[in-house]
């Protein structure tokens, strides 16, 4: 048996992005430095990520709110490898509790691991992913009373 050819482009973990009639929104808001949400038209239930259906009463119509961009950290991990050269490592990443109630994943910036903390406040910011996507990002308040 012998192996099908190799390719000998380089690799990267990073997959592009899928933009879809469901999630374009998100990603132009992000381009403009916000973070929306999709609500359901029928039951005003919020959810993230983006999809063409409510998970709640299935209707398809939806409309957008601008979230806050003020979140609790829930979860994290480190992640030290594999490498890829699209990433600066140790890489933090987190889910955090939206202030408006849904979820959000995306990678932590200006804390080092040593000091994330299930339950710190972290707040929404924006930067440049690979292949050019501007995507959502995490960090400590900025002038935040909480």
């Amino acid at each position: 048996m012998t192996a099908g050819p190799q390719s000998t482009a380089p690799r990267t973990g990073v997959p592009p992005l899928i933009i879809t009639e469901d999630n374009h929104f998100w990603f132009e808001a992000a381009k403009a430095g916000r973070l929306e949400i999709q609500r359901c038209a029928a039951c005003a239930a919020l959810r993230h990520p983006p999809g063409p259906a409510c998970p709640q009463c299935r209707c398809l119509d939806w409309d957008t709110i601008q979230a806050s961009g003020r979140c609790t950290l829930h979860s994290y991990t480190t992640i030290y490898h594999p490498k890829d050269s699209a990433f600066d490592y140790p890489l933090a990443v987190g889910l955090v509790d939206l202030e408006e109630g849904t979820r959000l994943v995306a990678d932590i910036i200006d804390v080092p691991p040593t000091e994330l903390a299930i339950g710190m406040p972290l707040e929404i910011t924006f930067g440049e992913h690979a292949h050019g996507a501007i995507l959502p990002q995490l960090r400590r308040p900025q002038g935040d009373s909480r």
